[in-house]
């Protein structure tokens, strides 16, 4: 008897588990999870989205140039040096599967995106995890683990979900020192929120071999309608089209996007609040006693005594109606990663982890 099997990987991949959204007993729980905008989307991409959904029985554009053109001009970019994915999860499965196979190596970092490692696996590659330096990705590990076999090397820089920045002279470092057959993937989800940073745009426009991702998930808050990018020498960006679904992008996700980013007014006003909330939701859990690393991103990162004290206040947490995010399956079993919300959001959180672990005042 016949027996039907998937390529060889695929059974080694772990379902992708996203930030819990429901609490049994809270009808409208404080989600903190999913590092969205707790702001959501621009009113004017939400009305460019909806004035396109009269048109969804046309097929939208194939090759994104209206969008391209925007993120060209927003960015100082050129459009033919960027391709569109459906959130920047497809731009890194299309990277795997036309640069990695059977034989080849992928390499990530101990606390780095799932979708590294799913993707990897998805093509029939090795994925090869290096550790990390006090939740900092580690250059010379990095270096140290390439092979003849390595064709990529995936950082997100500010990372996730550590929320930690590599300075853009050890980006600068990696990429040089790597061989000219293996591609640096510099994830850029959250550069938005990092002041200062290019997300290796520079390094990718100088070097054949560095690739940037990004997305409008974050900041612009359009995490549901998936739209993503990326940015590097026309020549990988010419083999990934060829591997695109002609239509991979509805219609009203393009023009979505297109308002989110030409309402800089929005933008300016989310990053200002994320920026003073970010500090002061830093400097409340280190009041409390919990270690919490600089953040470059939308979210932070506590840290308890063990495991058995994140679980405690994850438990709490939720009985007061608040989802975080505990991300033990990225080897950080003894924290909590919490996205900065409104003002109001970050009170509460910080009021019951007060009650939680110093009791009634």
């Amino acid at each position: 008897m016949t027996q039907i099997t998937p390529q060889p990987g695929i059974l080694d991949i772990a379902l992708y588990q996203g930030g819990q959204s429901q609490i049994d007993g809270h009808a409208e729980p404080l989600k903190l999870s999913s590092n969205e905008n707790p702001f959501g989307p621009s009113p004017k991409a939400i009305a460019a989205a909806a004035a396109e959904m009269a048109m969804m029985h046309r097929y939208p554009s194939t090759d994104h140039r209206d969008l391209r053109t925007s993120i060209a001009e927003a960015h100082g970019v050129q459009a033919d040096n960027v391709i569109c994915g459906v959130g920047s999860d497809e731009i890194i499965h299309f990277l795997c599967q036309a640069y990695a196979g059977p034989g080849d190596e992928v390499i990530h970092t101990e606390h780095g995106f799932a979708m590294y490692r799913i993707s990897t696996l998805a093509a029939g590659a090795t994925p090869v995890e290096v550790a990390e330096r006090d939740r900092y990705v580690d250059v010379d590990a990095i270096l140290a683990a390439v092979t003849d076999a390595t064709r990529l090397v995936f950082i997100a820089n500010p990372a996730n979900p550590t929320a930690t920045l590599l300075p853009t002279a050890e980006i600068t470092r990696l990429a040089d020192g790597l061989p000219k057959s293996c591609i640096l993937v510099l994830d850029g989800a959250y550069v938005e929120f990092s002041e200062g940073y290019d997300g290796g745009q520079t390094l990718a426009e100088t070097r054949e071999n560095v690739f940037v991702t990004r997305t409008f998930s974050k900041l612009y808050g359009l995490g549901g309608l998936r739209v993503g990018w990326g940015y590097g020498p026309r020549a990988i960006i010419d083999v990934l089209n060829r591997i695109r679904g002609p239509f991979n992008l509805s219609g009203p996700a393009i023009a979505g996007a297109q308002a989110a980013l030409a309402d800089t007014d929005w933008v300016a006003q989310c990053l200002r609040i994320n920026a003073q909330e970010r500090v002061r939701l830093t400097g409340g859990l280190r009041q409390l006693g919990l270690g919490c690393d600089d953040s470059a991103a939308n979210f932070v990162l506590a840290r308890f005594a063990d495991q058995a004290a994140a679980e405690d206040a994850d438990t709490y947490l939720k009985a007061q109606g608040i989802i975080v995010r505990h991300p033990k399956s990225y080897k950080l079993p003894n924290c909590l990663r919490i996205t900065v919300g409104r003002p109001e959001d970050n009170t509460r959180v910080l009021a019951a982890l007060t009650q939680h672990l110093t009791g009634p005042a």
